[in-house]
């Protein structure tokens, strides 16, 4: 009998890669056969950090194809990095799979592609395999995509995606609202950038509608006003709170974990943790700021600076302010988030709302800090604080700065009043049992593995 094999095909940043490495994780648990493709570049950073490779044994393998950029291009340059990925990859992608069906006894039985990599949807059904589509971010977010042409119709943007006014919308009336200026494709650059994301947008819907399932790292309990209005979205989330802590993979930069055992020596329910995942950049007076808002706080901290942080080449505190500091406060240029949020010592998350590290944050009750810097965050800071409510917003001055004073206000209110810790620990049940044996996303799991296994001798062509 031919057995299952699956190809997995994530976008290529961080938070939509470990997302799909843990659902690969899943798959393989259930006697499943992954290929996992990385771009070239991502492959290289993946597997760098990765120490747990020979736990998959002959069911995982990692390969990569070009993302059809030059090596000097800017890969933070999003619209351009999606334009390349779109003319290079599809052949690429089609390339490979033959290969593989030539080669390999085992041949492909099903393409697991991320939404906003449409286009390998598009090449599975050129070729005649089963597909799924994955979104690793919020229901919300996938929402807001699948609904770009009422979006058009309403007046809300136009045809390439730029919002036309600022006046909050709603894709139902029991869904949360939304800024135009805060859709995701709209808030990750200038008007040019915007426009060339976009593009992904319509065919990432099409792509949609061509797949059996849409899976969505997410819980019904999350987002069950979302779920009530696209039931053809299956929750299969919190994927991260079923896995071993120690085993996470999917990580640009290799994790400090010296920081655990300082965690160690702290109070309980004390630690400020502040981590702004892979992406956020501040300039150097809102880095200086935030630095002495922690100090201003006057409790003990764990601080997450990565390599490129700031604008500025070199990272700069200022003066005197590690000496200041370094009796509370401990700075690490990449942590293993999961263990720190689960460890008794943490009281609250700083936090960029990523939607890894909002989930993470959820299911260990953490309490949180908002400080969105684009795309889906400023929809996860919605949820966070206005629909959940387990945690506050940072508000910028007239003069667009997160000022100290702010931050130890903030810091103060959330730590003395214990709705927040109380909701945030109504929430983790809520989403851990989603994947507990019975739940929704569970089910939804369990079912999905029927369908991907119940022709284990379909041929491809």
């Amino acid at each position: 009998m031919e057995k299952t094999h699956v190809v997995v095909i994530p976008y290529p940043a961080q938070g939509h890669v470990i997302p799909l490495m843990e659902f690969a994780q899943h798959l393989i648990k259930h006697g499943i056969k992954v290929t996992f493709i990385n771009t070239e570049v991502t492959d290289k950073l993946v597997t760098s950090t990765w120490s747990e490779k020979d736990d998959f044994s002959d069911l995982m393998q990692m390969v990569s194809i070009p993302d059809g950029m030059e090596p000097w291009e800017d890969r933070n340059d999003l619209g351009n990095q999606m334009e390349a990925i779109f003319r290079s990859m599809p052949a690429k992608l089609e390339e490979l799979i033959k290969t593989i069906n030539k080669e390999d006894d085992c041949k492909v039985t099903c393409v697991i592609a991320d939404n906003c990599m449409g286009w390998a949807i598009l090449v599975a059904e050129k070729m005649g395999i089963r597909r799924a589509s994955f979104w690793p971010a919020s229901a919300l977010t996938l929402a807001s995509m699948l609904s770009f042409q009422k979006l058009i119709d309403d007046g809300i943007i136009n045809h390439s995606g730029v919002p036309l006014n600022n006046n909050t919308t709603q894709l139902s009336p029991t869904m949360p609202p939304i800024k135009p200026a805060n859709l995701w494709w709209a808030c990750i650059g200038d008007l040019a950038t915007t426009k060339k994301c976009f593009q992904v947008i319509p065919e990432a819907a099409k792509a949609a509608t061509m797949t059996e399932w849409i899976l969505c790292n997410t819980s019904h309990h999350l987002e069950s006003a979302t779920f009530s209005h696209f039931p053809q979205v299956s929750s299969i989330g919190p994927l991260l709170a079923s896995n071993r802590l120690a085993k996470q993979a999917g990580h640009f930069w290799p994790e400090d974990s010296t920081c655990l055992t300082w965690l160690d020596q702290q109070p309980a329910c004390s630690v400020i943790y502040i981590a702004f995942g892979s992406f956020t950049m501040f300039d150097q007076a809102q880095f200086e700021e935030l630095a002495l808002g922690l100090e201003l706080t006057n409790r003990p901290f764990l601080w997450v600076v990565r390599p490129g942080i700031t604008k500025e080449t070199t990272i700069s505190y200022p003066e005197g302010y590690m000496d200041r500091v370094s009796h509370r406060g401990r700075i690490v240029s990449w942590a293993p988030q999961q263990k720190v949020l689960s460890h008794p010592s943490v009281a609250c998350f700083m936090s960029h709302c990523g939607w890894n590290s909002t989930l993470e944050g959820v299911n260990n009750g953490v309490p949180f800090m908002c400080w969105p810097y684009f795309a889906d965050q400023f929809y996860n800071e919605t949820y966070i604080c206005d629909i959940w409510e387990n945690g506050l917003a940072l508000k910028k001055n007239i003069g667009g700065i997160v000022t100290g004073e702010e931050i130890k206000s903030k810091v103060n209110k959330l730590l003395s009043d214990t709705r927040f810790k109380d909701n945030a620990l109504a929430l983790k049940e809520m989403a851990v049992s989603s994947i507990r044996k019975g739940g929704s996303s569970e089910k939804n799991l369990s079912k999905f593995i029927e369908w991907i296994k119940e022709n284990e001798n379909h041929l491809s062509v």
